[in-house]
């Protein structure tokens, strides 16, 4: 009897509607989708391959030095992770919009009440973690090294700092090119291509007229990336990273947008 009084209440009903209205505004879309993403990925066989081929390719970098040239030092580690995440970022980014174009459920995605913000945000999000993760497993070289020596503990923390700059704009780059095509290997190729000509853009930077060198250095994501590393902390290098995501955030939008129309 008391069920029923209260359903037959009106305020009783408004206050129900308004703690269902609550935890539908309580769940973001961008992180639904984040939490989607990030479920499919780590079910499919993908992300246990990537991660551990970075695993090895990083491992080598590692005991190379560690070995061969009997230091104990995470340099070469982080000299060389540009290149290695200039390959295997576009790998975790490349299914992001081009397997959901491809089989038209990024259309019944958008039908939704979420805007193209939460879509590519979450999907962002989902790409940055999945990067981060690949990280993981380098925490065991760290540990190796203060086991074995006594590294400086300052370009560590800059190395680890910068490749979180780092994974956030090359996602950026990962799912704008996913968003521009239906096919996985070519938004892998096309995220590949503005990766690594971004990363070797200082080193051929010796070859151009003296007045674009400057330019061209700064353009480059190395060498921003490498002075994070040795610990020095500039706003120019911060300024950089933030504004490389942010551009290709928003072109990933304007993408995502056009391919409605």
């Amino acid at each position: 009897m008391t069920d029923i009084l209260e359903s037959n209440n009106p305020l009783s009903t408004a206050s129900s509607t308004e703690k269902t209205s609550s935890r539908t505004k309580a769940k973001n879309p961008a992180f639904v989708i984040m939490c989607r993403e990030l479920k499919s990925y780590f079910s499919s066989p993908i992300a246990y391959i990537v991660t551990g081929l970075f695993t090895l390719a990083s491992g080598f970098l590692f005991f190379n030095t560690f070995f061969l040239a009997n230091r104990a030092e995470l340099r070469q580690f982080f000299g060389l992770l540009p290149v290695l995440f200039s390959f295997f970022i576009p790998a975790l980014s490349m299914r992001s919009f081009a397997e959901e174009k491809k089989s038209t459920s990024l259309e019944t995605l958008l039908t939704l009440p979420v805007t193209v913000f939460d879509v590519v945000a979450g999907k962002f999000l989902a790409v940055f973690i999945s990067g981060l993760v690949l990280l993981i497993p380098s925490l065991f070289y760290v540990l190796t090294c203060f086991i074995f020596g006594s590294p400086d503990a300052g370009p560590i923390l800059g190395g680890y700092l910068g490749s979180i700059f780092l994974t956030a704009g090359f996602s950026a780059i990962g799912i704008f090119a996913s968003s521009t095509t239906k096919n996985q290997i070519i938004a892998f190729f096309e995220a590949f291509a503005i990766c690594i000509i971004l990363t070797l853009l200082s080193n051929f930077a010796v070859f151009l007229p003296a007045f674009l060198v400057r330019t061209v250095t700064y353009l480059s994501s190395l060498s921003h990336f490498e002075s994070i590393c040795r610990g020095i902390i500039d706003s120019r290098d911060i300024v950089y990273f933030v504004s490389l995501t942010v551009i290709f955030f928003a072109l990933t939008v304007r993408s995502v947008k056009n391919g409605q129309k």
